[in-house]
């Protein structure tokens, strides 16, 4: 990563689903092994951020123990790094780890940029809402701040996708996201979890971006749950004054983390 004192840096780390157990398996992944995989690809090859987005799944079993793991890893950035929940993640938990830290804030503003987190976690569910309280903590941040470009954040994918059966869990009330949204023309992209793999495109003259796990790769295309043989990544993101976002994926190659390729869903 080249540093730019007028560009905003952007790290997402998404959907570790990181077990209490430290040899824990996911489809034959020992996802701590493959977080850490991520986490020295970034240390080699990009560097310091200026922020880190943890988009949800951090844990996948919501124990302490995980999330204790997830802060440990990441405390080598000399930057912020703010969670917000997946449907695998347990609320609770994640506010025993950050509470009261800047890793629970809601925004973040720098280099003439708002960043914004949603929580669009359901208890007990896969796919996703966002409550009224979201919606309106939303146009409340976005109100304030039209003069900045903001970069909206959640976890479920708000769109439909070509993996056509993940698309009944993602985000439910996607229509009321969009109203709220389209209030508001400072909006420059969507950044979200969850589909563990890679999307970039237009919605609604938005960016629409979402990224690979540091774990399970889920395959495009399909019509069941399929994985993917592509390895662990992360998504960084060059945030411009001119409101224009350059981001790019990176993967781990040449590691074989034993993944079970065959598995029909965990």
């Amino acid at each position: 990563m080249e540093a730019s004192a007028d560009v905003l840096h952007v790290l997402q780390i998404t959907d570790p689903h990181l077990l209490g157990d430290a040899d824990g398996r996911l489809l034959g992944m020992k996802t701590r092994d493959t977080l850490d995989a991520v986490l020295d690809h970034v240390k080699t090859h990009y560097g310091q951020p200026d922020v880190v987005l943890a988009t949800g799944d951090i844990s996948q079993d919501g124990s302490d123990a995980s999330y204790r793991f997830f802060q440990d890893r990441t405390a080598f950035f000399e930057c912020p790094v703010f969670w917000f929940a997946g449907n695998h993640d347990v609320i609770p938990a994640m506010e025993r780890a950050i509470g009261g830290t800047q890793s629970a804030e809601r925004r973040y503003h720098s280099h003439g940029w708002q960043l914004i987190f949603l929580d669009s976690s359901v208890p007990d569910q896969v796919y996703g809402r966002l409550a009224e309280y979201e919606l309106r903590l939303l146009d409340k941040f976005l109100s304030e701040n039209p003069d900045e470009h903001a970069l909206v954040c959640l976890h479920h994918h708000p769109i439909e996708i070509g993996a056509s059966w993940m698309n009944s869990i993602g985000l439910r009330d996607h229509e009321a996201f969009f109203e709220v949204l389209e209030r508001h023309p400072q909006v420059r992209g969507i950044l979200c979890g969850h589909i563990h793999q890679t999307l970039d495109e237009e919605s609604g003259g938005r960016r629409m971006l979402a990224s690979p796990s540091t774990c399970v790769q889920f395959r495009p295309n399909s019509d069941e749950f399929s994985v993917d043989a592509l390895p662990p990544g992360y998504r960084w993101l060059n945030l411009h004054p001119d409101g224009t976002i350059e981001t790019g994926v990176e993967r781990v190659e040449d590691e074989d983390f034993g993944l079970d390729v065959e598995s029909d869903g965990y």
